[in-house]
C-alpha cells in the first residue's frame, strides 16, 4: 500500500484561503541541502571575488578579479584576431580589399560598429534611407556609387545646394515647373514646364544647369536625377513645390537640409575604407564603368 499521507491530515498552520490550507510539511531533501550549502559557497564567493564595500575601497578577493580585467583581456583577443586582416586593410587600397572576397567580407563585418554609430542615425540599419535622407541601398547616387566615390563622399563630407526660386519665377513658372517634374518621374512630358526648366521663360530659371537638359542629374555637382521616382526629399506635389521655392540649404526655416558631415577627421583612413566598403555592399554600388 502507498505511504503517501493524505494531505488534508497533514499539520497546517491554520491559515487557510479559497478552499487551499497552508501545510507544515518540509521542504524536499534537495531544497535544505542547497539551503546549507549555501553559506559555504557565499564564503567562498566573498574570499575569491571583490564583494564587500569599505569606506574607501573594497575587498579584491585572492583571484584579484575584476569586470574590467576580463573585458580588457576579451578585447586583446579579438585585435589578436584581427590583427592580420588590420595589416592587409592598411597595405591594400579600397579597390583591392572590394575585389577581394576574404578581405571583403571582413571589412563588411569589421565596419558593422563603425555604421551603426555613423551612418545608420540618418541612412537607416540596412541603408534604405529616412525621410530627408538618401538611401545607401540603392543604385541612385547624387555624387557617385564607385568606391573611390564612396570613400570620398565619407571622408570630405557633402553639402547640397540648389537655389530657392520662390522670388525668381512667377506662380505660374513654379506650378509648370513642379507639372514638370512630377512628370518626369512618370516618364511624361509637360513642354510649358520644360521650357521653365530650360530657362527659356522669363524667370530664366537655371534648372538645366546642374540637372542637365536630360534631367538625369549631374554627379560632377551632386544634382538629382529627377527622372526616376526616386527623391531625396518628398516627391508629392507639396513637397516638389516647397523645394522649389525654399531650394536646399538656402535662408529661411523652409529650406531643405542637405548636409553630411566629413569623418576625414574623426575615422581613421583604414576604418574608412572598410565603411566605404560596407556602404558600396549595401547593394547599390558601382564600377566606374556602370557609373553615370
Amino acid at each position: 500500500m502507498s505511504e503517501k499521507k493524505n494531505p488534508h491530515e497533514a499539520p497546517d498552520t491554520g491559515h487557510e484561503w479559497d478552499g487551499i490550507r497552508e501545510l507544515q510539511n518540509d521542504p524536499p531533501r534537495w531544497w535544505m541541502v542547497g539551503f546549507w550549502v549555501s553559506p559555504f559557497f557565499m564564503a567562498g564567493y566573498f574570499l575569491l571575488y571583490p564583494s564587500i564595500p569599505l569606506l574607501s575601497d573594497y575587498t579584491r578577493g585572492v583571484l584579484g578579479w575584476t569586470q574590467v580585467e576580463e573585458f580588457r583581456a576579451g578585447v586583446e583577443e579579438i585585435r589578436a584576431v584581427r590583427a592580420p586582416y588590420e595589416e592587409k586593410v592598411a597595405a591594400m587600397g579600397v579597390g583591392v580589399i572590394l575585389a577581394d572576397p576574404e578581405m571583403n567580407r571582413y571589412a563588411n563585418i569589421a565596419a558593422k560598429v563603425s555604421f551603426g554609430d555613423h551612418c545608420a542615425p540618418c541612412h537607416g540599419a540596412g541603408g534604405e534611407g529616412r525621410p530627408g535622407f538618401p538611401a545607401l541601398a540603392d543604385d541612385d547616387w547624387l555624387h557617385g556609387g564607385t568606391i573611390d566615390a564612396i570613400v570620398s563622399t565619407i571622408t570630405e563630407g557633402r553639402e547640397g545646394n540648389m537655389p530657392a526660386y520662390g522670388e525668381t519665377l512667377s506662380a505660374q513658372e513654379i506650378d509648370e515647373l513642379l507639372k514638370y517634374v512630377g512628370a518626369l518621374s512618370r516618364g511624361e512630358n509637360h513642354e510649358p514646364g520644360r521650357a521653365v526648366f530650360m530657362g527659356e521663360t522669363a524667370g530664366a530659371a537655371d534648372c538645366a544647369g546642374c540637372h542637365g537638359e536630360d534631367a538625369k542629374g549631374m554627379i560632377e555637382v551632386g544634382s538629382a536625377n529627377l527622372t526616376d521616382p526616386i527623391w531625396r526629399f518628398e516627391g508629392s506635389p507639396e513637397g516638389i513645390r516647397r523645394t522649389i521655392v525654399h531650394g536646399v540649404n538656402q535662408e529661411g526655416p523652409l529650406t531643405r537640409k542637405a548636409v553630411m558631415p566629413s569623418f576625414g577627421g574623426k575615422l581613421a583612413e583604414d576604418e574608412i575604407k572598410k565603411l566605404a566598403v560596407k556602404v558600396w555592399s549595401l547593394g547599390g554600388g558601382r564600377t566606374d564603368a556602370s557609373e553615370g
